[in-house]
């Protein structure tokens, strides 16, 4: 109905996205905290007036806002090079996009709160967020024919929730309210790698 030539650069292009900010905004962060400990600022970390999660914010906010902009120039260049539809609302997307971007961030802090090198933050980042986008999201592989056990681990991935949101709002051009479901679970999961991410971080500084 959405793509009635049947055109495989309508599908994805929108996976295609969602790989390249997820794989930018988790390594991006991962070297965060970690090139604070290599460097020796740590200790000036662990000795200032700030709690847990505001050194979370502050983190995140600066990499948010460079994430966001590089989301939307790959999402206009989509549109440009390769005549992906906009069907619906751009606040909408812009949302979407937003709660997908700070569910990644936090999972590149998380991962920055865990190692101790820079090197490793890289391999780990990758690991986490190149391999689940692509093999678990729907991006290549369709969901419906994974076996159970696989599409119940496919829960846990976010890219998963951010692939039928992005694809029914541009595709489609569908309301808030057909993703919601979408949507509260890529709000579950950045309210949960950032509550991890500061947890971590304050046993990193007891």
């Amino acid at each position: 109905w959405y793509n009635p030539e049947l055109t495989s650069t309508l599908l994805l292009v929108p996976g295609l996205i969602g790989f390249i900010v997820m794989i930018s905004s988790v390594v991006s962060t991962s070297m965060s905290i970690v090139r604070e400990k290599e460097r020796g600022t740590w200790e000036q970390v662990r000795m200032a007036p700030i709690n847990n999660v505001s050194y979370v914010v502050g983190k995140t906010i600066p990499y948010f806002v460079i994430s966001l902009v590089s989301a939307l120039f790959i999402i206009a260049a989509a549109m440009v090079l390769f005549g992906l539809p906009m069907r619906g609302s751009w606040l909408l997307l812009l949302f979407t996009v937003s709660l997908f971007l700070v569910g990644a961030l936090g999972t590149g802090l998380l991962v920055s709160t865990l190692v101790d090198s820079q090197s490793l933050a890289f391999q780990v980042s990758l690991l986490i967020s190149m391999l689940p986008t692509i093999i678990l999201s729907g991006f290549i592989f369709p969901i419906a024919s994974m076996p159970a056990p696989i599409r119940a681990i496919t829960y846990l991935v976010p890219a998963r929730y951010f692939l039928v949101a992005l694809r029914a709002i541009v595709l489609k051009g569908v309301d808030a309210h057909v993703v919601s479901m979408e949507l509260s679970a890529l709000g579950v999961y950045a309210v949960a790698v950032l509550g991890l991410a500061s947890v971590r971080l304050g046993k990193e500084k007891v």
